[in-house]
């Protein structure tokens, strides 16, 4: 087990998914902003490191604007050396890498126009993933999308859709149950139908379900892992006090954690924390699973 945040860390004093508006762009300002990003993105993972923090969300910011139809500049050759030496320091220390395109990339849109951007998107991420040189167990998670006023359609065109998928983004691709849309049963029956690995958010699980143990439920969606996908992902957060259901806490609630942690026990997966404080709360969930027997935090005994 791999315990990890996503894409900024707040003690480095860099940004790693630095853009720019969209009407000022220009080549020089696509490389200055990659250029950025990447010296910005090694600085981190040298921090997680040293920190034993082996799981890591890449921004979608990397490349900014790389799916969009203005950006014409050949950024695959320009950075191709820089991305497969980053590659290679990801590799060597064995961390794990996802990404999570944004709440608009949605296979089962109605409208055509929103499912075309959305297959240029994920194949952006594939693409900047395979430059890296990262095997596919280096995933890209995405929600099956809306229910636009009929459940059964909606899941029927996002299975069509998948099924259009060039292979190297079907490789990588993992759905996520969500907090108010699909639940983990549906992921799990979409995933009997196609294969596509389901990546469990324990958090929207207990804000939205029909009542399945997180032990139970976490163990079935690792069913649908394969070898070559390493360990399943799982995604951790708790409710922020107060708020809204569904929001994530600012800080690790360490008692919450903990038991996370007893009840999920002995399946083993790689955690990211969704908690607002990114790589604090990585470090006091660090400190929680010291002693369990899952868990990776240096280069011995790491498995791809």
């Amino acid at each position: 087990m791999r315990i990890g945040y996503p894409c900024i860390n707040r003690s480095i004093g860099c940004s790693a998914s630095r853009t720019f508006r969209l009407a000022s762009y220009s080549e020089a300002r696509l490389c200055e902003a990659v250029n950025q990003n990447i010296d910005c993105l090694t600085r981190i993972l040298a921090y997680n490191i040293r920190e034993g923090l082996l799981f890591f969300r890449i921004s979608s910011d990397m490349i900014p604007f790389a799916s969009h139809p203005l950006c014409a500049a050949d950024w695959q050759g320009t950075f191709r050396g820089r991305l497969s030496a980053l590659g290679t320091f990801i590799r060597n220390y064995r961390i794990r890498i996802s990404m999570h395109p944004d709440q608009f990339i949605l296979l089962n849109a109605r409208d055509e126009d929103v499912y075309n951007r959305s297959v240029a998107e994920l194949a952006y991420h594939a693409e900047l993933l395979d430059l890296m040189g990262l095997s596919a167990t280096a995933k890209i998670q995405l929600h099956v999308g809306g229910i636009y006023g009929d459940r059964e359609e909606s899941i029927k065109r996002f299975l069509e859709r998948y099924g259009r998928l060039d292979e190297t983004i079907v490789r990588r691709l993992v759905i996520e149950n969500d907090d108010s849309r699909y639940p983990l049963a549906d992921c799990l029956r979409i995933s009997r139908e196609c294969g596509v690995p389901v990546l469990f958010d324990s958090f929207h699980h207990a804000v939205f379900s029909s009542g399945e143990g997180l032990h139970d439920s976490a163990l079935s969606a690792a069913d649908t892992w394969s070898s070559g996908d390493g360990l399943p992902m799982v995604d951790y957060s708790s409710q922020y006090p107060s708020g809204r259901p569904g929001k994530h806490a600012e800080h690790l609630d360490p008692d919450d954690f903990a038991r996370f942690l007893a009840e999920t026990a002995p399946l083993d997966f790689d955690c990211m924390l969704e908690i607002k404080d990114k790589e604090s709360a990585a470090r006091s969930a660090l400190g929680i699973a010291t002693g369990d027997p899952r868990l990776v935090t240096g280069l011995k005994g790491q498995r791809e």
